[in-house]
């Protein structure tokens, strides 16, 4: 199908974004790379009156390191955050996990702010984020605002971001020394969204578990951090015995949605695997 008629603008700066945003209201849209809203649109699910096209704006790119955070401009690539040396070096949870967001083709436009912005429980780099204690920069009319990306996500397509702000950065602390990490994706087929999906960052001291962070991808109405399964796993050794209740605790966090990918109790099972295995290869990457 084809859209209706809607006006486009192309502006070259976050203050001249934030005046049009503010200026149109509901009737505007924001155009990152557009994987999500030009379907939608094609499909009249969505109809804005007018486009906000952001991608010449050239402050809202790259991936940069100062006063001990990582800090990655909300339309920076999936491509360019796969091969950055520095995340690679410094936070490689984050190229880990563009690696495996659908193809080349949509990794060489889709952004992650766009992936992040959009609520989209099935998207990756929401529970990526929470495993990574990731905050996100606001901006609007009355300036910057920091939000953490726990308290980001208010329900599907639902988020913290205002009508008239946009999400200009992600910050990071990149890993210390002997972090383990991991991103286990469970899909039907290469491009697909995720049946179910778990980012761990953890560390090990004594052989036991001392910090833990696990975030959940497309088994609720949001991405989730499973607190519950931390708790389970923090002091205890990385065994089956401690695997399976933290996938127990993970199972009981659950509220998916049955669809194409699985019924609610093949999700939530899966979930609960996808947290065994990217804690065993978190674990095995502790040094």
């Amino acid at each position: 199908m084809i859209p209706p008629a809607f006006d486009y603008h192309a502006p070259r700066s976050i203050g001249e974004a934030i005046a049009l945003l503010t200026e149109l209201g509901d009737d505007a849209k924001l155009l990152a790379g557009g994987h999500s809203l030009l379907p939608m649109m094609k499909l009249r699910f969505a109809q804005p009156g007018a486009l906000i096209d952001i991608n010449r704006i050239a402050e809202l790119r790259g991936i940069s390191e100062a006063g001990g955070m990582i800090r990655i401009g909300a339309m920076t690539s999936e491509s360019e955050l796969a091969a950055s040396p520095l995340l690679r070096q410094k936070l490689p949870l984050l190229p880990e996990g563009a690696l495996l967001i659908a193809d080349p083709q949509v990794r060489n436009r889709g952004t992650i702010g766009g992936d992040i912005a959009h609520g989209d429980p099935g998207n990756d780099h929401p529970a990526i984020a929470m495993a990574l204690d990731a905050t996100f920069v606001l901006q609007g009319p009355g300036g910057e605002r920091q939000v953490k990306a726990v308290d980001f996500f208010l329900g599907t397509y639902l988020t913290a971001l205002a009508d008239n702000e946009i999400l200009t950065a992600i910050l990071v602390a990149p890993f210390r020394p002997g972090t383990g990490y991991a991103y286990q994706k469970l899909k039907r087929k290469t491009g697909d969204f995720a049946t179910a999906g778990a980012a761990v960052v953890l560390r090990i001291a004594g052989g036991v578990v001392t910090e833990v962070a696990i975030g959940l991808t497309n088994v609720a109405p949001t991405a989730l951090r499973a607190a519950a399964a931390e708790a389970a796993l923090i002091g205890k050794p990385v065994n089956d015995a401690t695997l399976a209740a933290v996938a127990q605790a993970v199972r009981l966090a659950c509220d998916p949605a049955a669809d194409l990918r699985g019924d609610i109790e093949y999700k939530t099972a899966m979930a609960g695997e996808m947290v065994k295995r990217a804690i065993r290869t978190a674990a095995s990457r502790c040094s």
